[in-house]
């Protein structure tokens, strides 16, 4: 009976295996029909009047394929007669062309100026709304309050809906470029209060998803009408809602959705979403935990990426890298980031990388020199810490700074080198000390930096909610001013809820410490050195012994006042330095009475001093005395002499100085063995 269920599965399978096999010749014929009416289109962009070539030109058909400019300003893309080429860049106007054959393309372009000052302000005539959009979109990248102004002005400008609408859309681009989520949503979804847009949608939905608002993130996305999308805007769709997915930690979902655009994006030749899309499958995989999957689409992303511009090919070796890091593949994960560090240094030639970017050396140094200590191989390991420490200085990197000296010290200490290991642990701490003071400026900055947007923010809704345009899409209901309020009451609260808890830890610190440093004065209180009683009794009994009652009287008595002032003193934490003193020399007294063949001694205080105004831990320094007479002056064969000063070495300073001419403690240590 098994056997036959074992051939019917067999042959259940070889169907399967046949049908899938009859599908994929089925599906590869129609590809390659509709190839068949592709050609290559190739393309230079260049200034009209420099010849400079443009790098970072998008280049799209009609909705179809997709590709960018190069650095020579070179393009090379799949298209059909009949096809309109889409030429645009935030630099100047887009440009529309009808594909005739494959012949050679040059694009001849105008790149706009970005405005050096604030002259657009000083003339109605220089104030047209699209130049003004045109220069918030300049300052986007570069400075969020100056991007601002230009989109008040342009909001002023405006002489239509769908304008007033663009001006939105604009100032939601530049609070997402700045990480205001919660400010961006509001944008877009005034643009769209004003004018709907496929487009702004998107936005919106990717908004949603960056503010942590989920529901509201797939609920958009769902909404859009697929038939009015573009070939772009679908695989946008899907990989928006694959991308939320993700975060919600549904990975069915977010792989399945992640597949329909990739389908989409390989069909219509879309070749950045194409590498987009693999390597999120890849991603997705491995949060899943089927590393087999993640490692296949993860050498895809990492092939067609390297097709791509030399940014995306670091990009996605650094992404992969990673996913070697954590799966223990050290090897792979060297060579990629030595790779990597190649293409950033050619990057960097062209442009300044941010040292928050993963696309600096010393990052991709300091992890090469990780993967080599977790390799155990800790003398390569050493250089590229070095490295990464050497390029993180030059660069003010605090963070990767911090981080190597601290690995490149577990090094040292592993293979030995103790002195090293101290030396590179004590400039570690300082670097964490130097990042905490940064980080606390830096919060501070950004708090100032977010109410001065908010600030803008509310300006322009006011301004908004002025114009009252007669359809009334343009009106700000009272909730959403409400809800803006409540954020900015929400960021400030939470800075002084943050102030004031680190007001009340440092507090709490200080108190703990003084705690610690009473205790530990209790506990040297305590430790009255019972050997000393011990001694001391012992030393009346062999006065008794040798019926010497007087001496033995004698010393009792004074033994008694030191044991008296010490149990009065017990329960206080200082007493005044005279009643110290008065311990000191009774002690001092009853230790010279038991050797007084041993040594002499002498106690002086300065005149000048003022007793009654300092306090000390009583018997702080009868230990050290002890130690004196034990251990220095009771082995000398001659007599020894002990000197206790006290001396005014500052306006609120004393020094309380204990010497001796005993055998010294080498000595004593050699008698003792």
């Amino acid at each position: 009976m098994k056997q036959i269920i074992t051939y019917l599965y067999l042959l259940f399978l070889l169907c399967g295996q046949s049908v899938l096999m009859a599908q994929s010749t089925e599906t590869e014929k129609r590809g390659n029909r509709a190839r068949d009416l592709y050609f290559s289109v190739s393309g230079f962009v260049r200034e009209n009047d420099t010849y400079k070539p443009v790098n970072g030109v998008n280049i799209q058909v009609n909705g179809g394929a997709y590709t960018s400019s190069n650095l020579a300003g070179e393009f090379r893309i799949k298209a059909k007669k009949g096809d309109e080429l889409i030429i645009s860049h935030e630099d100047f106007e887009t440009i529309y062309y009808i594909i005739q054959n494959d012949a050679s393309i040059t694009v001849d372009v105008m790149p706009r100026k970005v405005p050096s000052d604030d002259s657009l302000f000083k003339s109605k005539k220089t104030n047209s709304f699209h130049k003004l959009i045109d220069s918030a979109t300049a300052y986007k990248k570069i400075s969020a309050e100056k991007s601002m102004r230009f989109i008040i002005e342009s909001i002023k400008n405006s002489s239509s809906v769908k304008e007033n609408a663009q001006a939105f859309e604009v100032l939601g681009d530049v609070n997402m470029y700045w990480k205001q989520y919660d400010l961006a949503v509001s944008n877009y979804r005034i643009s769209l209060n004003s004018f709907q847009s496929n487009k702004v949608k998107l936005k919106l939905g990717e908004a949603y998803m960056y503010n942590n608002n989920y529901q509201e993130s797939v609920a958009i996305y769902k909404t859009l009408n697929k038939n009015e999308l573009s070939n772009y805007q679908k695989v946008e769709l899907f990989e928006g809602l694959g991308d939320v997915y993700f975060k919600m930690n549904d990975y069915k979902k977010a792989i399945a959705t992640y597949n329909e655009g990739l389908n989409l994006a390989q069909q219509h030749l879309i070749t950045p979403k194409v590498t987009d899309l693999n390597s999120k499958i890849a991603q997705t995989f491995d949060a899943s935990g089927s590393i087999k999957e993640a490692k296949a689409f993860y050498s895809n992303s990492l092939n067609l990426a390297s097709k791509q511009n030399k940014k995306r090919s670091v990009e996605e070796k650094i992404k992969v890298a990673d996913f070697n890091n954590s799966k223990a593949e050290y090897d792979d994960e060297i060579k990629l980031r030595e790779e990597a560090i190649l293409d950033i240094r050619d990057i960097e030639t062209e442009a300044a990388v941010d040292n928050e970017s993963d696309f600096t050396t010393q990052k991709q140094n300091y992890k090469i020199g990780n993967a080599l200590f977790l390799q155990k191989n800790y003398v390569e390991a050493i250089p590229y810490l070095e490295k990464s420490i050497a390029e993180a200085d030059k660069r003010e990197d605090l963070v990767v700074v911090k981080d190597a000296k601290r690995k490149l010290s577990e090094v040292y200490d592993v293979t030995g080198n103790y002195e090293k290991a101290y030396e590179t642990y004590k400039a570690y701490t300082a670097s964490v000390e130097e990042l905490y003071v940064k980080k606390n400026q830096e919060i501070a900055q950004a708090a100032r930096y977010a109410k001065r947007i908010a600030e803008n923010q509310n300006r322009i809704v006011s301004l908004e909610k002025d114009r009252e345009l007669s359809e009334g899409k343009y009106q700000l209901n009272i909730e959403q001013n409400k809800n803006q309020k409540i954020i900015i009451y929400s960021l400030i609260g939470g800075l002084l809820l943050l102030l004031l808890t680190a007001y009340l830890m440092y507090k709490y610190i200080k108190q703990q410490k003084l705690a610690n440093n009473l205790l530990a004065l209790k506990s040297l209180r305590s430790r009255m050195n019972p050997h000393f009683i011990f001694n001391a009794l012992n030393s009346v009994n062999s006065f008794i012994a040798s019926n010497d009652e007087r001496t033995a009287n004698k010393y009792l008595s004074d033994f008694s006042k030191l044991m008296r002032a010490v149990l009065e003193n017990s329960e206080e934490d200082f007493i005044p330095l005279q009643k110290e003193i008065e311990l000191l020399e009774l002690y001092t007294k009853l230790e010279h009475f038991r050797f007084q063949d041993k040594f002499d001694y002498n106690i002086s205080v300065d005149k000048t001093i003022a007793i009654d105004n300092y306090k000390i831990p009583p018997m702080l320094l009868q230990p050290y005395i002890e130690n004196a007479v034990w251990h220095g002056l009771r082995y000398k064969k001659e007599k020894g002499f002990l000197d206790i000063a006290i001396v005014k070495t500052g306006e609120d300073e004393i020094a309380i100085t204990i010497s001796d001419n005993g055998i010294g403690r080498e000595k004593v240590s050699s008698l003792k063995n």
